[in-house]
């Protein structure tokens, strides 16, 4: 009897490798002969370190770095040294949740910090680099990572622009002399699961400025810094396409490496099921588990369970999943490969409760071995 897992983060309760851990002991109180292989799961945003690092025997590493708002900070990274592969979430340098509410504000948040990490990574041996670019607290359309990394981008009188998004309306030079020389041997899988372009009305600014602190006013003035900046880079690098899908992501990061690296954006969920070779695992399985914090029509929607899932029934696979809490549009999710899911809360309690750690696992745990009870 084989098992696979691949539960996503019970965010805030437990880790998607403790969610596999906690299934394998409940399954183990009913047969401790079953062959339960735990893989790692993430959709690309937060999470995503964890899981990677922790189900692919990675280091974590852990770097000081320009925050969002220029002032240091703390950022987690990975690296799964058998691939040099860095395994990077942009937040832990240029997130949102980096900076208070009162000081949001993308005319001066940067992306500088994000570079520096993957200048980190690549002093480090690493040339392939997974990069999820959700949750960000910029709209710099990515030049203070650019910066980080050696392109020039100089104002009239030949000078640094200064971080932000203002640093775009002094923009009028791009340089590519003092570019790290490592960069051009680097291959960068982005997490984007968003669709929008640089700019316009389904733009960066347009669509994500609000969020980031940005007034009406603002966001006009962004945007068309941002084209400027978009039309500027096309006349050296010929990449340069500010109407391409995704390109809007993070404040326009998404279009500073698809234009000045040798970069896909793809979805989150594809990215890391392939990194984790999860259908090599599936194809021999004879139950497949997976799950998240909340089951909604979200999930049904494509989030990373329906992403396991999927995989699953391309081999006829039985697939349950678990997970903290279940809403009544959960049954979507049963018309996309999840045979039968299952809340794990056992009783009344309250949400901080169930959120402990160790009562999440126990929750988990005695769910799994109820439900294979009846499985078997």
């Amino acid at each position: 009897m084989k098992i696979v897992t691949a539960i996503d983060s019970f965010k805030g309760s437990m880790t998607s490798m403790e969610a596999g851990l906690a299934v394998t002991e409940g399954v183990h109180r009913v047969d401790s002969d079953v062959d339960v292989q735990i893989r790692p799961l993430a959709d690309g945003g937060e999470g995503t370190v964890e899981a990677l690092v922790a189900g692919m025997n990675g280091m974590k590493q852990e770097i000081q770095v320009t925050g969002p708002l220029g002032t240091p900070v703390v950022c987690e990274y990975g690296i799964i040294e058998s691939s040099k592969t860095a395994v990077i979430e942009m937040a832990g340098a240029a997130g949102i949740t980096l900076v208070p509410d009162e000081k949001k504000n993308p005319l001066y948040t940067t992306t500088y910090g994000v570079g520096e990490v993957i200048k980190d990574a690549i002093g480090k041996g690493c040339r392939r680099f997974i990069i999820g670019i959700g949750g960000s607290a910029t709209n710099d359309g990515g030049i203070g990572m650019l910066q980080a990394l050696g392109f020039g981008f100089m104002n009239k009188n030949g000078q640094p622009v200064p971080f932000g998004a203002r640093g775009l309306e002094e923009l009028e030079t791009i340089t590519d002399t003092y570019v790290i020389p490592e960069l051009k041997e680097c291959e960068f899988r982005i997490a984007c699961d968003v669709t929008n372009t640089l700019c316009g009305e389904q733009g960066a600014s347009a669509v994500y400025g609000p969020q980031k602190g940005a007034t009406p006013s603002m966001i006009m003035q962004m945007d068309k810094w941002l084209a400027y900046y978009a039309a500027l880079a096309k006349e050296k690098f010929p990449k340069a396409n500010a109407k391409q899908a995704g390109t809007g992501a993070a404040g326009g990061l998404g279009f500073a490496f698809l234009t000045f690296t040798n970069a896909v954006l793809e979805s989150g969920i594809k990215i890391v099921l392939e990194e984790t070779q999860l259908e090599e695992y599936i194809k021999d399985a004879d139950l497949v588990v997976t799950g998240e914090g909340r089951l909604d029509r979200q999930t049904a929607m494509g989030k990373a369970p329906i992403g396991v899932a999927k995989l699953a029934k391309k081999y006829g696979k039985t697939v349950i999943a678990f997970a903290g809490s279940v809403e009544r549009d959960a049954r979507e999710c049963n018309e996309h490969g999840i045979d039968a899911f299952f809340p794990v809360l056992r009783g009344i309690t309250t949400l901080e409760e169930a959120m402990k750690n160790e009562n999440a696992k126990r929750n988990l745990a005695d769910t799994a071995e109820q439900v294979y009870r009846l499985w078997r």
